[in-house]
């Protein structure tokens, strides 16, 4: 029941987001409402509602992990990646921790693969951040308390964002993340054109 009122709040988010029906993004697994375009995302590291290794953890290496998605309606340009603990909230905020997002993922791209390197800007203009600064951020949720669910969604958008980062200043934790989050949202608004969520647990083991 918990994962189901998550996804539930996550779709309402989109469709607040999203264009007029026809144009609108999909529900988790690509499972949405007549007229919406079938998206689908998933990633081979866990199953949709399962346990996250610890290889993509911050109890272990902290390896990004492998995202792929289903052909995206005509019309995108660009993809943006949203991966947060729903179970937190970040400082001053009542968004999750940003665990790592990415935006301007070329409109050709099928998806993302695993282990990308650090920094603000890869070489295909695809722009990252997260709490932690220009990178992957793994899920830490502590082994003392329950365990925390970590939404993974993709939007495909029509357009490029002009959302940048200003690396300057301290990046542990990264001061930057929650607002940069904010701006790439206001600029997807009313030009998503499907969007599709997967779901993964975890908590540090005992």
């Amino acid at each position: 029941m918990r994962i189901l009122s998550i996804w539930i709040a996550c779709a309402a988010l989109a469709a607040a987001q999203a264009q007029p029906a026809g144009r609108g993004g999909g529900g988790r697994g690509g499972r949405g409402n007549a007229g919406i375009p079938n998206f689908s995302v998933l990633t081979t590291a866990w199953p949709d509602g399962g346990m996250i290794p610890l290889r993509y953890s911050q109890a272990g290496p902290e390896i990004s992990p492998a995202i792929q998605w289903s052909t995206p309606p005509a019309g995108t340009a660009s993809f943006v990646v949203i991966f947060y603990d729903a179970d937190s909230a970040a400082q001053n905020s009542t968004d999750g921790i940003l665990q790592w997002m990415l935006w301007n993922i070329p409109g050709s791209a099928t998806g993302v693969a695993q282990g990308r390197p650090d920094g603000f800007e890869l070489e295909d203009g695809t722009r990252q951040i997260s709490a932690s600064g220009s990178r992957y951020r793994g899920p830490g949720a502590p082994a003392s308390g329950p365990v925390h669910h970590y939404i993974l969604e993709v939007y495909a958008v029509d357009k490029m964002l002009d959302v940048k980062v200003n690396p300057q200043g301290p990046q542990e934790p990264n001061p930057n993340a929650q607002a940069i989050r904010t701006s790439v949202l206001q600029a997807i608004a009313g030009h998503v054109r499907a969007r599709a969520a997967y779901v993964g647990l975890f908590h540090r083991p005992e």
